[in-house]
């Protein structure tokens, strides 16, 4: 008799902002399982709230993540989590945000402890997360500290955005644009490039990853006569990378860098702020992009959107992104073996 086959792990999904459009697109995974090829994955999420949501819909409460795969084809395998109060939809509830916050905390901690293959997080509204004392800039920095407290080693997670072929990282992140300038550095730049090629070669299997970077100004600064920086950090830090064996080139014109000649040409671009990366990638995909969490020690993405508070309930969600960000998290375990 041939070897068993490993057991897939689960993915596991976490609740999201409750009051906006996180459950429909659960759900909506959920039910194109079979056409999406879908390997088993569960919620950390109230059942009661999914009900609502669609309340045909089959649910099955695990105990645990071992438990989802056997149930996976007939039901939503949900790991129950309790809300404070009744979500309303379309309305923060700041007395909800502690539920959100540990259904993030469950999915990372399941996945560093090896139970599921990676996290798909839900969007998250940090207003009414801060308002409950959430003290972190967003999500990516809080699974981070997660990771690192856990691991015991600093984790920079770098924020990548895919979309029909096209991955961006955008240098510095949200941060308002007249601070850019002084917060992109040869360091930063070089640090990132690590953290992207190792990811690409181990998540992605791409053997020799090719780097493609933006300029900071206009024409790349036109041998320095729009701006010092294209000259006097970027150039010289690509000089450095290209010393130590990166395929990297740069910095282009930010307007000729993303047509479709030019995407041909590399496996990643990286733009120096963050409308630079991510209006080519949204121009492209409004619908359809993901958000992967490079340079943690376990697998995550999440949809390329924010929670939707206006159409929720409506049943107009779209759950493109939310379903490409699954498949790209199979894909990357199965890349990774995990």
């Amino acid at each position: 008799m041939g070897a068993k086959e490993p057991m897939i792990k689960p993915i596991a999904i976490t609740m999201g902002e409750p009051a906006g459009i996180t459950g429909e697109l659960t759900v909506q995974a959920w039910q194109k399982r079979k056409e999406r090829h879908f390997d088993p994955f569960f919620a950390i999420d109230c059942p009661a709230r999914l009900k609502v949501v669609a309340p045909d819909i089959a649910l099955i409460e695990i105990s645990s993540p071992e438990e989802a795969a056997a149930v996976f084809d007939r039901a939503l395998p949900v790991l129950k989590l309790e809300l404070a109060e009744k979500p309303q939809v379309g309305v923060l509830n700041p007395k909800n945000a502690a539920s959100v916050i540990q259904s993030i905390e469950r999915a990372v901690h399941f996945c560093l402890e090896g139970r599921v293959g990676a996290v798909v997080t839900n969007p998250i509204h940090k207003a009414a997360l801060y308002d409950a004392g959430f003290k972190h800039p967003g999500h990516t920095e809080f699974i981070g500290k997660i990771c690192s407290d856990y691991t015991g080693e600093d984790v920079t997670p770098v924020m990548m955005l895919v979309a029909k072929g096209l991955r961006v990282v955008p240098l510095t992140v949200h941060i308002p644009l007249r601070d850019v300038p002084e917060a992109i550095s040869g360091e930063l730049l070089e640090n990132k490039c690590k953290i992207i090629v190792q990811a690409l070669i181990d998540d992605f299997k791409i053997a020799s990853p090719r780097i493609a970077v933006a300029g900071l100004n206009p024409h790349a600064g036109e041998d320095g006569t729009i701006g010092h920086e294209d000259q006097e950090i970027i150039s010289p830090s690509i000089a450095r990378l290209k010393d130590r064996g990166y395929h990297i080139s740069g910095p282009y014109p930010a307007d000729t860098l993303f047509h479709e000649e030019a995407r041909a040409q590399y496996d990643i671009a990286i733009g120096m702020y963050h409308d630079q990366a991510l209006i080519p990638l949204k121009t492209l995909d409004f619908h359809g992009g993901v958000n992967v969490t490079l340079g943690l020690p376990i697998i995550r993405t999440s949809p390329d959107h924010g929670t939707a508070l206006n159409i929720a309930g409506k049943g107009i969600a779209r759950a493109d992104s939310f379903m490409n960000a699954l498949t790209m998290a199979q894909e990357m375990a199965k890349n990774r073996g995990v």
